[in-house]
């Protein structure tokens, strides 16, 4: 099935053509590892995991996604300097190196954040590579030596800036983002990693030695200037050295596509001459209260403090993941709610299924097994869904296809051949969603509290009385109680959630 995607470049959705046939080469900015990432952090980080896998499971592409962790810029080194009052006890002593003290936190930082992605549903072992900047200092070097020679650089003061006016003598610089020139002053540098959208001046390749930081040599023409990368230059070699230029698709958050992205565009055209890639896919922000949600409003949840609330992070993912990503999502915990009672309406009509399989356990061994779908019904269920996943990744509209097909079928409707395609069908979109189980279901008699008995009583003949509104009332009251009501042509089942 053919993929569309919204290209940042073109403003508008293509279709996708990879470089490599059959293969799909992606590179996301990851985290910086100076703290627990916040949940609009890991929104980027879900868009991500949600595009490569809709690569695997409906393009059918190979995938060779990259990720990488900068564990050197400034907040990095702010916070791993000796008597920090960001250091705590777990990340070990604080020495007199400032080497060792970067790579203590920031090594305590990653694992947390491999920790909290994982309890995401993003899997590492779909990772081609994580790569630490700190293992690329040498190729970052090499970009910066060639940006040098072609002209786009200058060092001033030990520390080395691209040259923005002479970049736009040839090359355009604004092709992600529209960027006012009018109060542009060639030669106006910006140390800064980080910086408002309105300072379109020179930035920092190579900044020089400060007292107290970790530092490179970088010898030029038989002088060293000590001292360490900027932020941009570090996913420009990285990005080439894994993946190779051009690769596929780059993501983030719409936030890096000024400064960082274009700075990425800028420094690989005027070192490697070619742009990094053909795509550039950005999800939108995750709010909180109409605010991005940022560690600086202090209006942020790590995953952490949701599971300290007792959140499951199956329902974040899930409710998360329900949102279109170049939507903004505004964080609420009934949002959360209303994704886990989503979730579980879609795992109980999975549970009614299976329970009505003769061969449980066979029927499940088998659904990893590639195969077609057979049944006509379902093969319809597997074009509408996935068709919306492949226009763009519109997961809203494809889990509204999904809950159409669940609203207007019952499981003891569907013949033997239907459900397990059904099934099969289920497990290959949890492949991408990864919210639900396959599990054999046993067949308890569970008493049925008589309070819950006459609630479904009185919701069945409110229907029947086109009191809809007091019907619905009903069914939410049921469910935050625990029961799910199945509408049958008897009248309704109640199951146990």
């Amino acid at each position: 099935m053919k993929i569309k995607l919204f290209n940042s470049l073109s403003r508008r959705i293509e279709d996708f053509k990879p470089v490599s046939n059959g293969e799909v080469r992606i590179y996301s900015c990851g985290p910086t590892v100076y703290n627990y990432a916040h949940l609009g952090n890991m929104r980027a980080f879900l868009f991500a995991d949600l595009l490569q896998k809709v690569m695997k499971v409906i393009g059918k592409y190979k995938v060779k996604w990259v990720m990488n962790i900068t564990n050197i810029d400034d907040k990095t080194i702010r916070d791993s300097q000796l008597n920090s009052s960001a250091w705590n006890a777990e990340m070990g002593v604080q020495t007199d190196d400032a080497f060792d003290n970067l790579i203590k936190l920031t090594r305590f930082y990653e694992e947390a954040f491999i920790d909290d992605i994982e309890k995401l549903g993003i899997n590492r072992k779909d990772f081609f590579a994580m790569p630490r900047a700190t293992d690329y200092i040498k190729e970052m070097q090499d970009l910066i030596l060639k940006i040098l020679k072609n002209d786009f650089a200058y060092i001033s003061d030990g520390s080395i800036y691209f040259n923005v006016n002479n970049y736009r003598k040839t090359e355009t610089y604004g092709k992600l983002f529209k960027i006012d020139f009018d109060n542009f002053v060639a030669g106006m540098r910006i140390d800064s990693d980080q910086y408002e959208r309105e300072q379109a001046n020179d930035f920092v390749l190579w900044k020089s030695y400060k007292e107290g930081e970790p530092f490179w040599d970088f010898e030029i023409d038989g002088k060293n200037y000590p001292g360490r990368p900027g932020w941009h230059i570090e996913c420009s070699a990285m990005e080439k050295e894994i993946l190779g230029l051009p690769f596929d698709i780059h993501t983030g958050g719409v936030d890096l596509k000024f400064p960082h992205h274009e700075d990425e565009i800028a420094q690989s055209k005027a070192g490697y001459g070619i742009e990094p890639t053909n795509y550039w896919c950005h999800n939108e922000f995750l709010e909180v209260e109409g605010e991005k949600m940022s560690k600086t409003a202090g209006n942020f949840f790590t995953i952490r403090d949701l599971e300290e609330k007792n959140l499951d992070t199956k329902d974040i993912r899930f409710a998360l993941l329900s949102a279109h990503y170049r939507t903004k999502y505004n964080f609420t915990f009934a949002g959360i709610e209303a994704g886990h009672k989503a979730r579980q309406r879609v795992q109980t009509f999975i549970n009614s299924i299976l329970k009505d399989i003769t061969d449980q356990k066979k029927v499940i061994s088998e659904l990893e097994e590639k195969r077609e779908l057979q049944t006509p019904k379902i093969q319809e269920l597997q074009e509408k869904i996935f068709s919306e996943l492949a226009n763009d990744l519109h997961t809203p509209k494809a889990l509204a296809n999904l809950f159409l097909f669940i609203n207007n079928n019952k499981p003891e409707e569907l013949n033997q051949e239907e459900k397990i395609d059904f099934l099969y069908l289920m497990y290959q979109l949890n492949m991408i969603f990864n919210a639900w189980t396959f599990e054999e279901q046993k067949i308890v008699e569970i008493k049925i509290p008589d309070n819950i008995v006459e609630m479904a009583q009185r919701r069945a003949d409110a229907k029947k009385q086109k009191k809809y509104d007091e019907a619905d009332k009903l069914r939410a009251e049921i469910m935050d109680l625990g029961y799910q009501i199945l509408d049958t042509k008897e009248g309704f089942e109640i199951n146990k959630i």
